[in-house]
Formats: structure tokens, C-alpha cells, sequence
């Protein structure tokens, strides 16, 4: 019987030694463990991923960070992500987009540091200009709400449809008070570019735009202005981690000359422009 106790209560103490282990191994990627864990950032391929391994390749080490990036290719996952502690950052949002993912979710992330904007634009594998737009012609748009609302300020803006009075930024079709004619084909915003060879035309946000090769500032027949553009892209985290080591430092990094200077230089077109500063809540 003591041979037992003594044997059980070793075999407890090994389990509870291996548990701990696992529980510290698990974290390594979450925002708010040890400073000498790696940061785990989501972000979507393109830019946000390729700006982030400029910084992960030529920056992070000088500056004592270990950075690791995961791709999503959809704007659900990575906050889902973030809040169920999976990540330790995203990097591929507006505030309004969060703002909005927030409230239908029940959610608590916040962002952090402003690093670019990618300005939204119309194309067309029909037409080579807006004009040429007439009744019955079909227009892919974003359906999650903020995307949807900015697609649609973006037609309006160019007098393509006319919003009702006080349609904001959360627009939908239904604000829509003269559509010229014009359908609307709402679909999940990473199908738009694939959404070409069935519409008219299609609203798309600069990230799918890239993917898809286009060049924005040749190829779009609309496309939003960069100056005072409130839809820039940021660093966020879960609330209460604003203050991780890992984190201040990737957001100096991002805001950084070297940044600047690659992503002017490598989106020469104008189709990424740096935004850096504070996010504003």
C-alpha cells in the first residue's frame, strides 16, 4: 500500500510537470507571454504578409523581436484568431471594418498603429470606362457591411449610383436612391476579382486587387483617393495586450524609414501608400 501511494503520487507529479510544460509551449505565439516568445501575427497575403516579412527578414532581429507570420486569405479568421488567443497580432483591417466586427461578434480587439492604406477601385473586364456603364449591367460589391458601404461611397463619389441622404460608411443597397439601372451582385469580398467573367464589373479592395495582378492606378476605372483616407490599415491586438514588448516594438518597426521606403518603392503604382500614426478610437 505505501509502494502504491508513493507510486501514485509520483506518477501525479509527473502530470502535473508535463501539463505545465504543455500550457507554457501553448502560448507561444499569444500576445501577453514572455517578451522572448515569438509574436504571431495574422495578416492577409498581400501586402499586409509582404510587409511583414520585410520587417521579420531585415528589421526584427537588430530590434530583439522574433516575429512569425500566418496568412489567412479571408477577414474573419484572423480575429477570430486573435480573440480566441491563437495569434498575438493582426495586420489587414480597417477601423471601421473592426468597429463593426466587433459589435456583431462581441469581440475585444483594438488597433494599435496605422501602417498603410490601399485604396479601393473599380474594374472591369468589359469596359474601359465608367460611362460606359448602361441599364441592366451587373456590379459585384463586398457583402460584409463596411466594405459593402465603402464600395457603395466609392460609386457614388463618381456619380456612377446616388445614396440617399446620411448613408454613411455602413451603406447597403437598400441606401441606394438612383442605381441608374444598375444590379448589384453582393459576394464575399476575396471572390470580386474572380467575380470578372460574370459582371459587369466588380468593386475590390486593393489587397485582392493585387493578388490578382492588377496594377490599381493603370487598371482601375475608379479608385479612391489616398489623401485623408480614414480606411487606413493597421496593427491590432486583443485589448489589454496594447502594452506586450513584442507588440510596441513591431509597431515602431512598422512605422519605420525602412518601411516607408519599401512599400513606396514596391508599390511604385500608388496602389499601397504608408499611413503611419497612432489608430484613432
Amino acid at each position: 500500500m505505501r509502494t502504491s501511494v508513493k507510486l501514485s503520487a509520483s506518477l501525479a507529479a509527473v502530470a502535473a510537470l508535463s501539463l505545465g510544460l504543455t500550457a507554457c509551449g501553448s502560448d507561444s505565439g499569444k500576445a501577453g507571454t514572455s517578451a522572448d516568445d515569438a509574436l504571431v501575427v495574422g495578416a492577409s497575403p498581400t501586402p499586409h504578409a509582404d510587409i511583414l516579412k520585410f520587417v521579420k527578414d531585415n528589421l526584427a532581429a537588430k530590434a530583439g523581436l522574433k516575429l512569425e507570420v500566418k496568412e489567412y486569405t479571408d477577414y474573419v479568421t484572423p480575429n477570430t484568431a486573435l480573440e480566441d488567443g491563437d495569434i498575438g497580432a493582426n495586420y489587414f483591417q480597417t477601423a471601421a471594418y473592426l468597429k463593426d466586427f466587433n459589435a456583431k461578434n462581441g469581440t475585444h480587439i483594438v488597433g494599435v498603429e496605422n501602417v498603410h492604406v490601399e485604396p479601393m477601385g473599380l474594374y472591369s473586364k468589359k469596359d474601359k470606362k465608367a460611362s460606359e456603364f448602361k441599364s441592366g449591367d451587373t456590379i459585384a460589391i463586398p457583402n460584409d457591411a463596411v466594405n459593402e458601404g465603402r464600395a457603395l461611397q466609392l460609386l457614388a463619389a463618381n456619380n456612377i449610383i446616388t445614396l440617399k441622404d446620411g448613408a454613411g460608411s455602413t451603406a447597403t443597397v437598400a441606401d441606394v436612391k438612383d442605381a441608374k439601372g444598375l444590379k448589384f451582385k453582393e459576394i464575399e469580398a476575396a471572390q470580386t476579382p474572380r467575380s470578372l467573367d460574370d459582371v459587369t464589373a466588380a468593386v475590390i479592395n486593393g489587397n485582392y486587387a493585387l493578388e490578382a495582378k492588377f496594377k490599381p492606378s493603370k487598371d482601375a476605372l475608379v479608385l479612391e483617393s489616398g489623401t485623408d483616407n480614414p480606411n487606413a490599415n493597421f496593427l491590432a491586438v486583443k485589448k489589454g495586450n496594447e502594452n506586450d514588448p513584442r507588440v510596441k516594438k513591431l509597431e515602431k518597426l512598422l512605422n519605420s524609414a525602412e518601411v516607408k521606403q519599401f512599400i513606396e518603392k514596391t508599390y511604385s503604382d500608388g496602389s499601397v501608400i504608408p499611413s503611419f500614426g497612432a489608430v484613432k478610437s
